[in-house]
């Protein structure tokens, strides 16, 4: 067409150009133009596009001649800087997964190390808890063994000191003596208080040797209610002035139960309410089978115990605050809870500070009574 080359170029390397074209004439040679440099064309419109430019040449006549061919690479172009946008958000990624790396390495350093530490305290806590255990096991057993000793020793000479009671009231009964009588009296209950402290222990040491086991057999209604009303039959000797034990027997089936630990139960049971209830109060005691359940309810209307106290009342040796004054040793309860463990039993408490407190007791029974 006529015209210089340059047209094709952007405005900007004109002058550049014209210098390079001249220094290839000089020296011509096939080659690849712009290497390592981004070259650019111009259109008609003035717009410009990235190219590829590759010059040969050859000579007719001792002419010489160049050849430019000039490739349109736009789209690679722009998939090479794709791939390049790309590999700086990869490169930027791998850059943060190396420091989240190192940072993860670092904490479960740290954390290896601090659970390396408190295993090892663990370890020694745990040996010292061993210790602890086995010394608290010993110090158990000469305890129980000692309690136990100590209760079988006391009972020859209570038995003494009430044999010698009934005596002195034998005699006197020809020479009736209102003193002697009373004081009497506060002997057989004082060695019978007694008596009933050393019971507890060694109950209480027996549950703990594993010697009681729960022999349950077939009642029926008669024999059962004729069994309650036995036991509560002992009891009354123990009422206060006024005081009555009301007994009701809702059952008509037969019951599964082991006597021994019913009548444990019972005695416990309702020598609480006899001890933390007034003179003249009513202690109410109903059993009836409920659901597959023969249920034991005694209600007094005694002294109460308040929520505090209820929390720790079936502990080893607890006392409620407002029943200190009143004998006891904070064994009944615990034993009572021992037994129902033997029968797979268990027991629900409501009480009112001076309204009362009912104990409910359920036992599983058999279907197929």
């Amino acid at each position: 067409m006529g015209k210089h080359v340059e047209v094709l170029l952007p405005q900007s390397v004109h002058n550049k150009h014209v210098t390079y074209r001249y220094e290839y004439y000089k020296h011509p040679e096939p080659r690849v133009m712009g290497h390592g440099r981004d070259l650019y064309a111009q259109s008609k419109d003035g717009n410009t596009f990235p190219v590829e430019v590759s010059l040969s040449h050859y000579q007719i006549n001792d002419q010489t001649f160049v050849i430019a061919f000039v490739i349109d690479i736009t789209v690679r172009k722009k998939q090479e800087t794709l791939v390049l946008q790309q590999k700086a958000e990869l490169e930027k990624i791998t850059s943060e997964i190396k420091k989240m790396n190192i940072e993860l390495e670092q904490t479960v350093g740290d954390r290896t190390k601090m659970l390396r530490e408190a295993l090892k305290e663990l370890e020694k806590s745990k040996e010292e808890l061993n210790v602890a255990f086995e010394n608290e096991k010993e110090l158990s057993e000469l305890k129980s063994g000692f309690v136990t000793m100590a209760s079988h020793e006391f009972r020859t000479p209570l038995s003494t000191i009430l044999s010698s009671a009934y005596l002195i009231e034998k005699y006197n009964e020809t020479n009736l003596d209102p003193k002697v009588d009373k004081h009497v009296k506060r002997i057989k209950n004082a060695v019978g208080g007694m008596k009933n402290i050393l019971e507890d222990f060694l109950s209480l040491g027996k549950l703990e040797e594993g010697l009681v086991h729960a022999k349950p057999e077939r009642f029926t209604s008669v024999d059962f209610n004729g069994f309650i009303q036995s036991v509560i039959s002992e009891l009354e000797a123990m009422l206060k002035p006024g005081q009555t034990i009301l007994y009701e027997n809702v059952n008509e089936g037969n019951v599964w139960i082991d006597h021994y630990l019913l009548k444990n139960i019972l005695i416990n049971m309702v020598s609480n309410a006899i001890k933390f209830s007034l003179d003249d109060g009513k202690i109410r005691v109903i059993t009836f089978v409920e659901n597959n359940q023969l249920v034991l309810n005694i209600q007094d209307e005694g002294i109460g115990i308040s929520d505090e106290d209820q929390q720790h009342l079936f502990e080893r040796f607890f006392r409620a605050k407002n029943a200190a004054n009143i004998q006891g040793t904070g064994l009944g309860l615990h034993i009572v809870v021992k037994y129902l463990e033997l029968l797979d039993g268990r027991i629900k408490m409501n009480s009112t500070l001076n309204e009362g407190t009912t104990f409910t007791i359920y036992f599983p029974q058999p279907k197929d009574l």
